[in-house]
């Protein structure tokens, strides 16, 4: 009795590997979304928002990480302020030359030129014009002021608040200011 009972056990396990084994199509999946995840589409339909929409905005008040907000505004009176108010963060020991350097030749040196005489390659083929060099007597310019324009933008110049971050900022500020240093 107990090696039928025994056989019968070994033989439905055999039956249970083997009916389970069909090379015609493939086996069963359990749960296939943990490793084919469904794909959704930025703008389409959505049953699970209130408006209908997959894409949704942040919820207000929420700040990206490693954003700082800038507390000067875009105004004239904000660049006055800056002007007078706003100095670097960085000590000595934080001013990489180097860095802002190579940062000032990728967004800055095809306008301004790479020493700052305002004879960038768009300026010398006449693409754009009225670039004032660092140098230039009523060019009273600071390190906030810098940063600000930087920041929003200013005259035909747009803003480079997206493409540097906040300490790359300031490395490109203590450069200009090195240039104008050296023109002067």
């Amino acid at each position: 009795m107990n090696s039928i009972f025994k056989f019968t056990i070994v033989a439905l396990v055999l039956v249970s590997f083997v009916s389970c084994q069909k090379n015609s199509r493939p086996n069963y999946d359990f749960m296939p979304n943990m490793y084919e995840s469904v794909g959704y589409e930025t703008y389409q339909e959505s049953d699970a928002f209130a408006n209908g929409v997959q894409a949704q905005l942040p919820v207000d008040g929420t700040v990206p990480r490693g954003y700082k907000p800038f507390d000067i505004d875009g105004t004239n009176e904000g660049y006055l302020l800056a002007k007078e108010t706003l100095k670097s963060p960085l000590d000595s020991t934080q001013v990489d030359y180097e860095r802002g350097k190579e940062l000032y030749a990728i967004y800055c040196g095809i306008c301004h030129g790479n020493k700052g005489a305002g004879q960038g390659q768009l300026v010398k083929n006449e693409k754009i014009l009225g670039i004032p060099s660092y140098a230039d007597a009523g060019r009273a310019i600071t390190a906030g002021s810098i940063y600000h324009t930087i920041y929003y933008g200013k005259n035909t110049m747009g803003s480079y608040a997206n493409q540097l971050n906040e300490e790359e900022r300031w490395q490109v500020v203590a450069y200009v200011l090195k240039l104008k240093a050296d023109l002067e």
